[in-house]
């Protein structure tokens, strides 16, 4: 039973807790074990009573809300689930007055959990300001040169803040500190003259530039506060944001400086009239070093202010308003878990899930907040977080752990009996020796090879039973549905309960879902049983159905491939059927042709008949049969995809043999025409070249020059023989 605030309220004008039940279920996943279980759901409990599942049932039944158990047969004794435990280690009472040296305000101050991931724990927190309880407020004032007319306005303010003080608690301090910028360009003139006299000539009293400055510790002494605050000078800066936030570090780190009590509510209060410098600003003057969030004054002067960036932190405090508001919160919470607040007080106001808040608070009255604490999921070990009230020293540390393990308490028998003595009970599963294996441990594997005996169990090397059921010896134990029904087949691959739905019916209400498939009763069919039997939509002229192209499903043809809706009657990518049936066309009608021999067989699909004209009212075909003849035929497709009617002219189209004669003659006369024209050619071809190279040898000749000399061997053939006899006569 849980309790949510709501918008009624009670007799008294306050918020009325409305009170609503939240149904316990247990969302399963993968169980294969009572931590399994316990770590799915916070209401999800499990049953560890032997025999608890039936022969061949996985043991995820055991894992449901305490009431399933209950009714599935579970004794309740026999039933785990971990409760969240709440333990209070220190809880000191609040006190009334501070007279006391450590006043307590809130209670209790520490507490441990021990959570179920996903079970929230609620526990109280009760708070009261004690009276009189010591205040230590540090006063810083921004002395830039924006603040010359509304100085004198703040030098009173801090008067009226410490007479304020007084008002609320009898033991206050007060501190004084001031601030202007960072001395380095571009934030400050760094000219010397300009450092050590940063305002307008016409300035006085105008003190060096500086970062930080702490001038007055925590004190009682309202003289001593007054004097200090009264003796401050303007300086000056060059930008318009200010350093306020290097000023607030220092003021908050340096608590021996300042003199902050251990016991005190610290208030750090800043007069300013401009806003303040972002940490990435530090790039400007090549300031990159983070603030290191240490103390760092010397001589009571910031000494670092040039030289890491400023740390972002915001204060905007009422004096007032702290002292009546009630703000409780936590420090940075450990991974996983959630923290939520309720106030319990006259004022509670919303500023967040993060928080409780209760304005008006006087001082003594006392108020509570309701904590709830939820871890997400389990932890490896322990974690802690803080929850105070801002402003106020006191702590509550919250530890945390996580209950994620069963404690079943199982017999300590190695070898139980329940497990035919060959395993160990482990919340009411058995866990089996080496060598047996099922869910009793009643297989033996002695030599087999226990993942041989596995994969016999595993379909396309799957799932092992597909995850619906348990192998045992190789063979799948099918388990049972959550509706009651159980898995079949070899590898229990199969019901009856998730077939395809149509408008939210299992096979539409029409049909019986067997191995994930709907059978349709009679008068109905599609993939869901969704369409009626009827045929009309499916009718074609000659009252066939798709012209036995195709099948009718819901009321439309369902057309064999490359035939067309709606009726199927033609078929764009079909072969021409003029050249399929033109063997049958020449056997059936002149007995001759391919299928000459076998037409009767072959031809069997085609009907024909022969016309001397042509009533069929489809295409003409005319083709070439084996002969060289001309057929001329038409052709009508009948039911089904190769059934045809034919009507087929008497007579084909022969074209007249040649004339063989004249064919040999033509052939003999243009080889040898051909020849002589080869000869002609080539003999052309032949005088062509001789004459060139004659023409070559006449000019060779022309360019020649022979020498006119007698070559002394060179004997002439002639030979002259005078007869001596020879007288003339």
């Amino acid at each position: 039973m849980y309790c949510f605030e709501g918008v009624e309220e009670d007799l008294e004008g306050g918020p009325k807790c409305l009170c609503q039940q939240q149904e316990e279920v247990c969302a399963k996943s993968v169980i294969n074990s009572c931590g399994d279980c316990i770590r799915t759901g916070p209401f999800c409990s499990w049953c560890k009573q032997l025999n608890f599942t039936k022969p061949g049932e996985q043991e995820a039944v055991r894992c449901d809300t305490k009431a399933q158990l209950v009714k599935k047969g579970c004794n309740i004794f026999e039933i785990i689930a971990p409760e969240n435990n709440k333990t209070t280690i220190k809880d000191v009472p609040l006190s009334t007055l501070s007279s006391q040296q450590e006043p307590v305000q809130m209670s209790p101050q520490h507490v441990s959990l021990k959570l179920r991931p996903g079970l929230p724990e609620t526990f109280t927190v009760s708070f009261s300001r004690a009276e009189g309880y010591p205040v230590d407020l540090y006063y810083l004032m921004d002395l830039s040169y924006s603040m010359k007319d509304d100085l004198n306005n703040v030098k009173g303010l801090g008067q009226d803040l410490f007479a304020a003080l007084k008002k609320i608690t009898k033991d206050a301090t007060i501190g004084f500190g001031a601030f202007v910028d960072k001395t380095v360009l571009p934030y400050t003139n760094t000219n010397k003259e300009k450092l050590l006299k940063p305002c307008d000539e016409n300035d006085q009293q105008c003190q060096a530039a500086f970062g930080y400055r702490h001038v007055l510790s925590l004190t009682s002494s309202q003289d001593d506060f007054k004097e200090k605050v009264s003796s401050q000078f303007i300086s000056g800066n060059l930008d318009s944001p200010e350093g306020s936030l290097d000023a607030m570090m220092q003021a908050t780190v340096c608590e021996k400086i300042i003199g902050w009590r251990n016991n005190s509510t610290r208030l750090l209060v800043l007069a300013t009239d401009a806003g303040f410098h972002m940490a990435g600003d530090g790039k400007l003057a090549g300031i990159l070093d983070p603030n290191d969030e240490q103390c760092h004054l010397e001589n009571n002067l910031y000494t670092k202010s040039n030289e890491m960036i400023h740390f972002i932190l915001f204060f905007s405090q009422l004096l007032q308003k702290l002292s009546s508001k009630v703000t409780l919160t936590q420090d940075v919470l450990p991974d996983n878990i959630r923290v939520a607040y309720k106030p319990n007080c006259a004022n509670p106001k919303q500023e967040g899930s993060n928080k409780g808040v209760c304005d008006n608070v006087r001082v003594g009255e006392k108020i509570s907040f309701d904590v709830t604490v939820t871890a997400d999921s389990c932890m490896d070990k322990e974690k802690s977080f803080i929850i105070s009230p801002l402003g106020v020293k006191d702590r509550l540390n919250v530890t945390i752990s996580t209950s994620c393990e069963c404690q079943c308490n199982d017999p300590t028998q190695e070898k139980h009996a329940h497990c035919n003595n060959q395993g160990r009970i482990n919340c009411g599963i058995c866990s089996c020796l080496d060598g047996f294996v099922g869910q009793l441990c009643n297989c033996s594997i002695k030599d087999k090879d226990e993942q041989s005996l596995r994969a016999s169990c595993r379909r396309h090397n799957g799932t092992e039973c597909e995850g619906r059921g348990d192998c045992v010896c190789g063979r799948c134990n099918c388990h049972t549905t959550e509706k009651g029904s159980s898995y079949y087949g070899n590898y229990c691959e199969c019901d009856d309960e998730h077939c395809e739905k149509f408008q939210n019916k299992q096979c539409a209400g029409n049909g019986q879902c067997k191995c994930g498939k709907c059978i349709c009763n009679k008068n109905f069919q599609g993939s869901v049983c969704q369409c009626s039997g009827s045929t009309e939509g499916c009718q074609t002229e000659n009252n066939s159905v798709c012209y036995g192209r195709g099948t009718c499903t819901c009321n439309q043809c369902e057309c064999k491939e490359g035939y067309q809706p709606p009726h199927c009657q033609t078929c764009l990518g079909c072969p021409d059927p003029c050249q399929t049936k033109l063997n049958c066309i020449e056997c059936l009608q002149f007995n001759s042709g391919p299928f000459q021999k076998n037409c009767s067989s072959a031809c069997v699909n085609v009907s024909h008949t022969t016309v001397e004209k042509f009533t069929i009212s489809s295409k003409e075909c005319r083709q070439k049969d084996s002969e060289g003849c001309w057929i001329t035929f038409k052709l009508e497709q009948l039911l089904g995809e190769d059934n045809y009617r034919a009507e087929i002219l008497k007579q084909k189209d022969c074209p007249e043999p040649p004339d063989v004669t004249a064919i040999i003659g033509g052939s003999i006369a243009g080889v040898a025409f051909i020849g002589i024209l080869l000869l002609m050619l080539i003999k052309l071809l032949i005088y062509m070249k001789d004459l060139k190279e004659y023409k070559k040898f006449e000019n060779e000749k022309k360019k020649s020059r022979w020498a006119e000399a007698d070559n002394p061997l060179f004997q002439n053939a002639t030979t002259t023989v005078a007869n001596p006899t020879f007288t003339g006569e």
